[in-house]
């Protein structure tokens, strides 16, 4: 890797600040200062910028209790971003693993590993994703029966085509339930619940394949462990 990369990727200097930093002879390579950005740097190479140790960032893989008001995008709007709130370098390099509505909380994984990020949203892996959703008013009866065999064999939703991929949907109070998606469309649990006449008044992720939130408080985050990553 060229030096001026390595110091990009390792701190927050852009390609051209670094030839600067270089050209001010801030930078050392094996304690000699190095001033060509095209100097190829290998993994036994010590590199320090202001006598700081540099070193490459690695994959990494998180989970995150998303509060309300923040968003799962890369782009600056008008709410904080769920990567805003982990306190790592180079967090700007992490992925949601799916999305969350602005005001939908709960469990979101973040990662910089693309290939892992699809195996875990791929439909074809059948990852269920467990939803506590509030609803306005209770579903009960023959209305929950209903309900229950709708989306067990798919709905469809407004404005699209094809039926949603068959869910899960249990009661744990008569105004809140418990769905399981195989899926991820664009505010598919809102739109599932409008298409039997129900309104969502409140939604919550609690898993994700075999990754629960568990006691991770509000706008905390944890490194998975090496099994959990595994585990997709």
């Amino acid at each position: 890797m060229r030096l001026d990369r390595f110091l990009a990727e390792t701190t927050e200097l852009t390609r051209s600040l670094a030839k600067k930093a270089l050209h001010r002879e801030e930078v050392s390579v094996d304690g000699e200062i190095v001033k060509n950005p095209a100097m190829q740097i290998g993994d036994d190479n010590r590199v320090t910028w202001n006598d700081q140790p540099l070193a490459l960032v690695g994959l990494r893989y998180l989970m995150l209790h998303k509060p309300a008001g923040v968003e799962c995008t890369a782009r600056r709007t008008l709410y904080p971003r769920a990567i805003d709130l982990v306190a790592l370098p180079k967090a700007e390099r992490l992925q949601t693993v799916g999305r969350l509505d602005v005001d939908t909380t709960g469990l979101v994984l973040l990662t910089d590993d693309g290939q892992w990020s699809h195996r875990v949203t791929s439909p074809k892996h059948r990852w269920g994703k467990v939803y506590r959703v509030t609803l306005d008013e209770p579903l009960e009866g023959e209305a929950l029966a209903r309900a229950v065999a709708a989306f067990a064999e798919g709905v469809t939703l407004d404005g699209e085509d094809k039926p949603t991929r068959p869910a899960e949907l249990a009661m744990r109070e008569p105004s809140v339930a418990e769905l399981t998606l195989f899926e991820g469309k664009y505010h598919q649990v809102k739109r599932m619940f409008a298409a039997i006449g129900c309104h969502v008044a409140a939604l919550h992720r609690e898993s994700i394949g075999p990754l629960a939130l568990g006691g991770l408080p509000p706008g905390e985050w944890r490194e998975l462990t090496a099994d959990e990553v595994a585990a997709f």
